[in-house]
């Protein structure tokens, strides 16, 4: 997926590119996995996660609130990494 968001970053506009995206019919909502290419204190790649309305599309990124959403977003997320893994990613 060579998908890229812009979103804004302490004030700054940061292009990202797009990990994963899949909508959920139980909430009605489409989710996001991506990265700014930044990493964490251990070294580790920052990805972030969004929802948004599907029909509004990804410039309406909101924060995932709920455990379940949470729960649901990084099962994905884990199958994602796996998946690139697999293919030397």
């Amino acid at each position: 997926m060579d998908e890229k968001i812009i979103i804004e970053k302490d004030g700054q506009e940061v292009e990202c590119d797009v990990l994963f995206t899949f909508n959920c019919e139980e909430t009605g909502k489409g989710y996001i996995g991506y990265t700014d290419h930044s990493f964490d204190s251990k070294n580790r790649k920052n990805i972030y996660t969004a929802s948004f309305d599907p029909v509004l599309g990804m410039g309406s990124l909101e924060e995932i609130k709920t455990d379940e959403e949470k729960e649901m977003v990084k099962e994905v997320l884990e199958q994602a990494y796996a998946e690139g893994k697999g293919n030397n990613r």
